[in-house]
Parts: C-alpha cells; structure tokens; sequence
C-alpha cells in the first residue's frame, strides 16, 4: 500500500521497566511522554493526534477510558486521544494506527504511547487478564494459560526439528546479557544457561528463567510527515514499512504449532513494502514472551531457517554485533513485558540504535532495524522497518 507522506519518529521516551510500587499507571505514561516531547522539543499545543496501546487495565488497576485520561493528566485536552487494544501487540498496533493517521494526512503530529501496570494485582489474577488473549473459551477455562501453551510449541519444535532446552535457555542468557547493559531494563543481571536450567519449572519444558516477567512500564513516540521532521530532529527515523496481520485465536486451529502465520504474512508484506530482504536488517526486536517464541521468530522473520533458529542462537549469530543483533534492548525476557507498552518500547529502542545513542549495546553502524510485536500466541502480529532518514 503507498500512502501521500513519508512518516517519521522524532521523539522517544521511556520510564524504567520493573517491579514500579511507589509509581501509578498515569505516573509512568506521563513520564514517558515527556520524555518523548523534551527529546523532540515538541509544544503540546502542536499535538494533534493521541493513541495509546494497553491490553488490561480495567483488569488490572481498574481504570478504563484510557484516551481520556491520557489527554487530560498529560495537560492536552481537547486533543483527540484513542485507546488501541491488542493484546499484547496493543503498543505496536498503537504505532501503526498512528502511522497511518499522520501517512494518511488526518494528523501532522502524534504521540503513541504504550503503558501497562501489572505488579499491583495478584499473579492469578494477572494469569486470568493475560489468558483472556487466547480463545477464553476454549483455552483459559480449561486451564491453559500462555507458558501451558507455549510449552505446546516448545515441544513440538523440540519433536520436529530438535531443538534443546539448553538452545532456549540460550535466548534467555543472550537477553539478560543486553539488559544488563539498559538503564531502563527490568532486570540488569546476567545469567548462565546452568540457571535457566535449574529454575523452576513453569510448563515443561519452559522454566521460570523461559518466561518474560510480569513489569510496571511505559513509552512513547512522537510521529509526523518525514518533511517536517527535521525541525524538530536532528535524526528522524523513517518508518519505511508497516504491516499487521491475523490468525486464529486459538492453538488448535492454526496451521502450525511451530510457526506463526500472522508473523510470517505481515514481515512478507514489511520486507515488499520496504523492497529489502531479511540479510539488510542491521538490529531486529522481536516478541520473546517466552524463549522459544524468539526462537520461531527469527525464523518466521527469515533470519534463519525454520528449525535452525536454536542453533543459531546458541552458536552466537543472534547476539550483538554478530549476524543480526536481536533484542539489543533485552527483549521482552531482559528488558521486561509490560504488555501494552512493549510495542513502543521497542520502536524506542531501535531509534536509539540507528540513533548511535544505545550506550554499552550499540550496534556498530546500523542503518535498518525491524520490531515485531505479536498479541496473544500468535493471533495478531505487526511488524515495523524503521531507517535513518536521508
């Protein structure tokens, strides 16, 4: 699809990832979006578009009617603010949603934001809110939460193509290794394949260190026409492709257990849109809820055949500075998983790549970078190609 206008990021901004007790849900948005406005010294009064991408916070801190209250506590009433929900595919969703508005010509400045507060409420109850991504009916009321399910994949992929525990537990080492070097990182410890192994079990094969956390955070960007942007940027980045895609809610009625069509349909369409190939992607965030899902990622993304994505990774080729730098920020395992902001975050962090401004994690020289963002266990998929503006 060719829209009028070139679209591009020219302000980011985050709060810190973790366990937030002494921090509300709003708190940690209007941090993040001022962050994103100082990064770009943007004026409130030139907004005149807001979408914001959070799966569950009626469930989760009681509140609904997010747009609302976004453009009130953020000072920007009677600007026009839209709550995006896609599980945990709302923040990239939230981003392209305002991509297509500013692309389209409806909006010339937008802030999309990405917020969830999850470690206020208890983890049964944060199951249940989380389980209601997947096909409640036939999933969640028979007990299946998303490490059950995904411990489906995990042994399929195991059975078909041989994949170790010890080439999962991988993901998670490599992960914690880039967090460890992210200020706004919910864990900045380093950890050993021997650890992951030894934790506890979750859903064999998966294990605690297998499971991304739950986490309190939020983040921002600020869109606007690509000819604009140089005014407000020293170094916009072009979004360069948007593409979203779906499949059947549940597990059992999709084609593969080892494979999301959704991911592979909308990096298709990414990559034709953009006119690249997977070998130009320079650095890549993907949607590591669990090991194993970064694994089939980087495979549905074309980074790696299907079934050598565990290999790879264990042999080196996904972490900094090798063959494709994957989730340089931590991933959602490292960095953390507050479910509607993780689609932003990760746009933040690719900006700050092609930026040169990642600190100890840069990527040396990188000109392309892609997100991909995936709600539930494969139902929804978006995925992003961001470059450096001429």
């Amino acid at each position: 699809m060719v829209f009028m206008r070139k679209v591009a990021i020219v302000g980011v901004g985050m709060s810190k990832f973790g366990e937030e007790w002494t921090r509300g849900y709003r708190d940690m948005l209007i941090e993040a979006g001022g962050r994103a406005l100082a990064d770009c010294n943007l004026h409130g009064e030139e907004i005149d578009g807001i979408y914001v991408g959070t799966m569950a916070p009626g469930s989760l801190v009681g509140q609904e009617h997010i747009g609302a209250l976004v453009a009130d506590f953020m000072g920007l009433n009677p600007v026009p603010a839209t709550r995006v929900e896609a599980a945990c595919a709302s923040g990239g969703v939230a981003l392209r949603t305002g991509y297509l508005a500013v692309a389209s010509g409806a909006h010339d400045c937008v802030v999309v934001g990405g917020v969830e507060k999850m470690t206020d409420t208890p983890g049964n109850e944060v199951t249940s809110a989380l389980g209601g991504a997947g096909d409640q009916e036939w999933e969640l009321f028979m007990g299946a939460t998303f490490p059950a399910i995904y411990a489906l994949m995990a042994r399929r992929h195991m059975l078909e193509y041989g994949t170790t525990e010890e080439q999962m537990a991988s993901v998670a080492v490599k992960n914690h290794l880039n967090a460890s070097k992210n200020k706004f990182a919910h864990f900045q410890n380093e950890i050993t394949i021997e650890m992951v192994l030894k934790s506890k079990a979750v859903a064999s094969p998966l294990k605690l260190f297998d499971c991304s956390p739950i986490t309190d955070g939020a983040a921002a960007v600020v869109l606007m026409p690509l000819e604009k942007a140089k005014k407000y940027a020293q170094m916009p980045i072009e979004i360069i492709a948007s593409a979203q895609a779906s499949d059947a809610l549940a597990l059992h009625s999709r084609e593969s257990m080892t494979s999301l069509r959704a991911t592979k349909v909308a990096a298709k369409k990414a990559f034709e849109t953009a006119n690249l190939a997977p070998k130009d992607i320079d650095v890549v965030e993907v949607h590591d809820c669990f090991t194993i899902a970064e694994i089939m990622a980087i495979e549905d993304l074309g980074f790696f055949e299907k079934g050598k994505g565990g290999a790879a990774t264990q042999e080196g080729k996904t972490a900094l500075n090798s063959e494709i730098s994957v989730n340089t920020s931590g991933g959602l395992k490292g960095c953390g998983h507050p479910v509607g902001a993780t689609g932003v975050k990760q746009a933040v962090e690719i900006a700050w790549q092609l930026r040169g401004q990642a600190e100890a994690r840069q990527v040396k020289d990188a000109k392309i970078g892609m997100t991909h963002n995936v709600g539930g266990s494969g139902a929804t998929a978006v995925v992003h190609i961001f470059k450096r503006a001429e």
